[in-house]
This record gives structure tokens, C-alpha cells and sequence, in this order.
């Protein structure tokens, strides 16, 4: 099981930082990623982090705002969320493919899933 946490209420250019918590299986070996999902939209990528925490992926719209890292000796994973603006309001789940897989960005690639946090980003 996945437990996500973190999200808030906050100001445009302010910050957040969510944690994604596994309990019942270890993650240390899963690649990871972030989705949101903003009210009428679909569920998209945001950013990933492979098993061994060497390289991150963002979409283009957060990159250089949010950073994606991972401590696998307290199976968990973090997003640090910069510079907040109004568009990156959603609900955030974590999500992690089965262990050892190669990276890939689709939901479908994903088979554990979070329940997720509400992101609100005031004007």
C-alpha cells in the first residue's frame, strides 16, 4: 500500500512537499512516479525516479520546479514542489511500477497507486 501526504492549501509561488510512504512491501526496488489530476482532466505524468534514485524525469511543465528523490531505507519517495502556480492544482498520487521494471512514463505501466493528496495553488 501506498499513503501519500503532504498536500495543502498554499499561495502561487509558494511550496509543498509530498511524501509517499509504502507499508507491506518495500518500494526500493520500483521505479516510481508522480501523477496528477486536475478536476475534468485526465490523470497525467509528472515526474519519475528509478529504482536506484540516478536518474529523474519531469514533465515539461514543472521542470525546473519540482524535484523528485527517493530515501529507500524509509521506503519512501518525495516531491518537492516549487514555485506553485494556479495550473499545478490536482490531486497528486504516487504510483510504483513492479520491482527492477525499465522506466516508463504511461499509467498503465504502473501497478501500485497511492490514494492521493489534494495540491490546491491560490492566485
Amino acid at each position: 500500500q501506498l499513503q501519500a501526504s503532504g498536500g495543502g492549501l498554499v499561495q502561487a509561488e509558494g511550496s509543498l512537499r509530498l511524501s509517499c510512504t509504502a507499508s507491506g512491501r518495500t518500494i526500493k526496488n520500483c521505479p516510481m512516479a508522480w501523477f496528477r489530476q486536475a478536476p475534468g482532466k485526465e490523470r497525467e505524468f509528472v515526474a519519475a525516479i528509478t529504482w536506484n534514485g540516478d536518474t529523474d524525469y519531469y514533465t515539461d511543465s514543472v521542470k525546473g520546479r519540482f524535484t523528485i528523490s527517493r530515501d529507500n531505507a524509509k521506503n519512501t519517495v518525495f516531491l518537492q514542489m516549487n514555485g506553485l502556480k494556479p495550473d499545478d492544482t490536482a490531486v497528486y498520487y504516487c504510483a510504483a511500477k513492479a520491482p527492477y521494471t525499465v522506466m516508463t512514463f504511461q499509467r498503465s505501466g504502473f501497478r501500485y497507486w497511492g490514494q492521493g493528496t489534494q495540491v490546491t495553488v491560490s492566485s
